[in-house]
């Protein structure tokens, strides 16, 4: 049977996911089969997650994903596995304001599952204080029970001491005690970690996370501490479903984001994923009947792919005749210009008719649910889609073309139109998570 505990913390950069990732890599090495999931929309981390183990990461979201969807990955997540770990975004309890257990938060999985938590703080800065902070975790939520302690970033043996006895003393194992280390940092750019494929040396990174998990975890006590995960029968009724049966994907070093789940699902139900990068200059394959493009880092690679034409001629050439859709870095590269971080203009492919700028930087941040204006690769008319918008550029002209959604956020305020749509080709700043 599969068993689960779920990494948590007070906030974000407490350490949460070095220590997952030295956990995931550390279990790996001694042959365990283990797997990484993430709760909420971000879509770096389970790529971390499967680089360490082997085995893919993937998103756990209760807002974005229907209960039934929700339990359908879930229970796919524990066919092949022996231990899931599943980290926080954020903090534990940290979501957004909803119906009963559909915050988006990790607390919402806690109590669905009945998964107990470790809970990994940073104590720099403090010291028998930490005790008031996991006293507070430890009864907030009758229905979220912590299960031990990480204590992460220690100065030395007496901070340890201080820490430890004094949450001990309330009744919770401390698992684990690392000391201050910045090699252990990940790199970080404007959308959160660099990702998994951008390192030279991952794996070194990853062993070097592994070493600390062994050497400063108690890996079998909190493998004792994991519950078992049994999650009620889903369904993936609610899933994106594939925009066709041959999908031309953009996949390089501009274009990253497409949440595991998504692409998953997409082979599950039949369809073939034929990948072409732009910065190679390639075009999507003329056999495939719908093309993707998703999000990533264009703004870092705008002029190479300005300068890319048979990228450029492939895809005008695709969408005079079947679908194109993007999403944010995607719907970004669809446009006329993108001005990059230094202010320099690069030409796009032209296929809508809006400029974006990454260089007069305003983040936008949030869920959000769109109803579809109009068929396209997202769905049909009507259709409610969920997802996540994460960026930092801005639009510099709209253009002329049709508004593709009516936008809300997670709680149901209206944002207005959203996204364009031009004959074949559609896109928008969201990245489609499942349909609502």
């Amino acid at each position: 049977m599969t068993r689960a505990i779920i990494i948590g913390a007070p906030r974000s950069g407490s350490g949460k996911t070095s220590v997952t990732i030295g956990i995931l890599r550390a279990l790996a090495r001694r042959g365990v089969k283990v797997r990484g999931a993430k709760s909420g929309p971000d879509y770096i981390d389970p790529g971390f997650h499967t680089a360490a183990t082997g085995l893919s990461g993937v998103n756990l979201d209760s807002w974005a994903m229907s209960p039934t969807l929700l339990n359908a990955l879930a229970g796919n997540a524990t066919e092949d596995a022996d231990f899931i770990f599943l980290e926080s975004a954020m903090g534990l309890f940290d979501g957004i304001p909803a119906p009963a257990g559909r915050s988006g938060s990790a607390a919402d999985l806690a109590r669905l599952y009945g998964l107990p938590v470790l809970l990994v703080l940073d104590v720099s800065g403090q010291s028998t204080t930490a005790a008031a902070v996991a006293k507070g975790f430890a009864t907030y939520d009758p229905g979220v029970r912590m299960a031990g302690v990480v204590l992460n970033r220690l100065g030395s043996e007496r901070h340890l001491r201080l820490c430890g006895d004094a949450i001990e003393a309330l009744g919770l194992p401390v698992v684990g005690a690392i000391l201050r280390d910045p090699t252990l940092n990940l790199p970080e750019r404007h959308l959160g970690l660099v990702q998994a494929g951008e390192y030279e040396n991952l794996m070194a990174h990853l062993d070097l996370l592994a070493d600390m998990a062994e050497k400063s975890l108690d890996l079998d006590a909190i493998m004792t501490l994991a519950a078992p995960f049994q999650p009620a029968p889903g369904g993936f009724g609610d899933a994106l479903q594939p925009p066709g049966r041959r999908i031309a994907l953009a996949e390089d070093a501009a274009f990253t984001f497409l949440y595991p789940h998504v692409a998953a699902y997409w082979r599950k139900a039949g369809a073939e994923i034929v990948p072409f990068s732009p910065l190679a200059d390639e075009a999507p394959d003329e056999s495939c009947d719908v093309c993707w493009l998703p999000g990533g880092y264009p703004e870092l690679h705008a002029g190479r792919l300005a300068n890319a034409e048979d990228f450029r001629a492939g895809m005008a050439k695709f969408a005079a005749t079947k679908p194109v859709h993007g999403e944010c870095g995607g719907f970004m590269v669809l446009g006329e210009t993108l001005e990059d971080a230094s202010g320099e203009t690069h030409k796009m492919l032209g296929l809508l008719g809006h400029s974006t700028s990454f260089a007069r930087r305003k983040m936008n941040l949030g869920y959000r649910e769109a109803r579809l204006r109009a068929d396209c690769p997202l769905g049909g008319q009507g259709t409610l889609v969920r997802g996540h918008e994460f960026h930092y550029a801005q639009m510099l002209a709209a253009g002329n073309d049709e508004p593709l959604a009516d936008l809300a956020d997670g709680q149901g305020n209206p944002l207005g139109a959203s996204g364009y749509r031009r004959g074949h080709v559609s896109g928008t700043f969201f990245h489609a998570i499942a349909r609502s």
